[in-house]
């Protein structure tokens, strides 16, 4: 029995169909964040901050599932562009590995966007099925780590929630007063950790500045976290702050 091989220009309809649904969705989903932002506004103003937490936790889903779809856009994008090289070259190019990978991977986890069903199907008859079943589990760890931290299920850390709300309140002119419990000093640096980046600071005399609380304060020259990470986890928090301002 003969093995079928891919359809290209089946995959190559279904990529462009692929790009414009998650365009779709990108925007759908921004534009019901923003209204959501009001509701919590509103629920903060009536002093029902449970409410406006849970809230808020949905609406930082929904903001990394709008990177996630922005990432598989940016991937889908790419094999377009570098079509030739599927058509013409029997083993996966290094290229387009990641690209490759982690469309196959994200598949199953977004059932909004079908149009990669088929898209993953043709990749599954190049690559063969072997080669998809290993993306499906990241078995080879090939897929963009930024995108399974973006599709992670998981709640999102409570101080992120409380920082969503601080802003929320601010732009809505709303008076909120922040969980206290939550603006400690390690819990802050912990959170903080993902989108600064900290390093020693030696003075004058060449030895550690303090802070008040008697801990060491950081100095640019010596970073404590690699740099590419700290990029790479900015998009926590910082791409809110841009979708927040109106």
């Amino acid at each position: 029995m003969f093995k079928s091989g891919p359809s290209y220009s089946k995959l190559k309809t279904n990529l462009r169909l692929a790009i414009n649904r998650l365009k779709l969705l990108e925007k759908k989903k921004t534009e019901l964040a923003q209204k959501a932002r009001r509701e919590i506004a509103d629920y903060i103003q009536l002093n029902k901050f449970d409410r406006a937490r849970i809230r808020v936790e949905h609406i930082v889903r929904e903001d990394y599932l709008v990177e996630a779809m922005e990432i598989l856009e940016m991937y889908c994008d790419l094999l377009l562009a570098r079509f030739g090289l599927i058509q013409t070259q029997k083993e996966i190019d290094e290229g387009l590995e990641e690209c490759i990978a982690s469309i196959i991977w994200a598949t199953p986890r977004l059932g909004d966007v079908a149009e990669l069903r088929p898209v993953l199907e043709q990749l599954s008859l190049k690559y063969s099925k072997e080669y998809a079943d290993t993306c499906r589990n990241n078995s080879n760890g090939k897929v963009n780590e930024k995108l399974i931290h973006k599709l992670d299920v998981h709640a999102p850390p409570k101080m992120l929630v409380e920082r969503y709300l601080i802003e929320i309140a601010k732009t809505y002119n709303v008076d909120y007063e922040p969980d206290q419990s939550l603006l400690q000093y390690d819990e802050v640096l912990a959170a903080e950790g993902m989108l600064l980046d900290f390093g020693e600071q030696p003075n004058s005399r060449g030895t550690d500045v303090k802070d008040k609380a008697g801990l060491p304060v950081m100095n640019p020259q010596q970073p404590s976290y690699p740099a590419a990470p700290v990029v790479q986890e900015m998009s926590y928090s910082l791409n809110f702050w841009l979708r927040i301002k109106f």
